[in-house]
């Protein structure tokens, strides 16, 4: 990757990358507009992923509302996209910074102008070390916080450093765990005497506490609740007691936790009465783009709960085009496992438009991906109200968890509510 802000700030686009016109010359980002391309005229091939500004913007602007309005702060989380040109919109409406699962995630966030990060994950080898190191020693202002959960890590950290006179002391936030779930440390007291040997550590220091209580979400508000609840109440304990002890070394003790599904309900939670200042912060990542199937469920559970006029709106949509009508009732589109998520379930119709027309509609609620290919999609009509598809339609496919979409892509253009092409982001997976 060139060590430059620039590759990002109007990024070259050509026929290399899947979903740009294979007869077009290659152009910049910027000229995308003047060139008057539209989704639906013959211009772009399918399958493509594409992004509806309207709804980007406003899922966007929504959850940094959401958060200003709470007294907290966002980091988002930057796998969800791993795009400079969103990381940049989400920190030009307020971001306080960009969350990234590991170091190389994190050097692309560093080139894209990011100058505060959360690295939700445990860091310890010796290269994740010394490119974490290199990484604040290159760029003025950087504050990274990483997270530490055993006795191991921090061993493997100080024996880094031992050999090391001029590497940093790291940032780290202690992250607390549940029973079954992922990392994080289990039990309050083995969590307070690790906070001890942090404190005492010449390698890092302890700055704040960090969890996340998305993988037992089951849509139930009540079960929900009471889940969050305890998991909180946890961290509370853990910080509280770290607060009295003196174990904290800065200003503020920041507190960190959120997923994409139930955020409004560990939000809540998060303005501890210490000592000294808390910063809350926020990491929910999918909101950018939101979905079309689990996130859109969750979101309307978080809607209900907190009483808004509106939530998100689903921004990301990948549009195939019927190649083959075998048999009635039965379609294959060009699009499949290489091309959107199918880790969640299955994709779902959600707008068509017929041969030769760039006249968008909704599709017939009947019908249904039920299948998956690399490079094809199975879609059962049955006897709809609509006319069944046809060769040569294009059908916009609405997808579950926009994550593992975005990484089968290395662009996307951004189009307007008409479907005219007017930016794009890159990828870098």
């Amino acid at each position: 990757m060139p060590d430059t802000a620039a590759t990002f700030d109007d990024p070259l686009l050509g026929p290399w990358l899947k979903g740009f016109p294979p007869a077009a010359e290659p152009l910049k980002s910027s000229a995308l507009g003047a060139r008057g391309w539209h989704l639906l005229s013959g211009q772009l091939p399918f399958p493509i992923a594409v992004l509806k500004r309207s709804a980007l913007e406003h899922n966007v602007a929504w959850l940094q509302d959401f958060v200003r309005e709470r007294g907290l702060e966002l980091a988002p989380h930057g796998k969800t996209t791993m795009s400079p040109q969103l990381f940049q919109r989400q920190l030009a409406a307020g971001a306080w910074g960009i969350t990234f699962a590991n170091v190389f995630q994190l050097r692309l966030g560093v080139v894209a102008g990011v100058r505060r990060a959360i690295i939700a994950n445990q860091v310890q080898t010796e290269a994740d070390l010394a490119g974490l190191a290199r990484l604040l020693h290159e760029t003025p202002g950087l504050r990274v916080l990483f997270l530490v959960d055993s006795l191991e890590q921090l061993a493997q950290i100080e024996a880094w450093r031992a050999t090391r006179a001029t590497a940093p002391v790291f940032e780290v936030l202690l992250e607390v765990g549940v029973a079954g779930g992922r990392t994080g440390v289990r039990l309050h007291d083995d969590a307070l005497a690790l906070a001890q040997r942090l404190r005492g550590s010449t390698a890092v220091r302890l700055v704040g506490i960090e969890c996340y209580e998305g993988l037992g979400v089951t849509g139930d508000t009540a079960t929900d609740d009471a889940s969050a609840a305890s998991l909180m109440a946890r961290v509370s304990a853990l910080a509280t007691a770290c607060d009295d002890a003196g174990l904290f070394e800065d200003d503020e003790v920041v507190i960190s936790a959120g997923g994409s599904a139930i955020f409004d309900l560990v939000a809540s939670r998060m303005r501890l009465n210490l000592r000294r200042p808390v910063r809350g912060v926020l990491r929910s990542g999918c909101y950018v783009t939101h979905d079309h199937g689990h996130y859109r469920r969750m979101l309307d559970q978080v809607v209900q709960r907190c009483g808004c006029s509106e939530g998100l709106r689903p921004a990301l949509e990948v549009w195939t085009t019927v190649q083959s009508a075998p048999e009635p009732g039965l379609a294959f589109l060009t699009g499949g496992r290489r091309d959107l998520s199918f880790d969640m379930e299955l994709p779902r119709p959600v707008a068509i438009a017929r041969a030769g027309s760039t006249v968008v509609e909704a599709t017939d609620p009947a019908w249904k991906i039920t299948g998956l290919n690399d490079q094809h999609a199975h879609l059962r009509s049955n006897e709809g109200s609509a006319p069944a598809p046809r060769v040569g339609d294009r059908i916009a496919l609405g997808i579950s968890h926009p994550c593992t979409t975005f990484d089968k892509w290395h662009w996307m253009p951004i189009v307007d509510d008409d479907y005219c092409i007017v930016d794009a982001v890159t990828i870098h997976f």
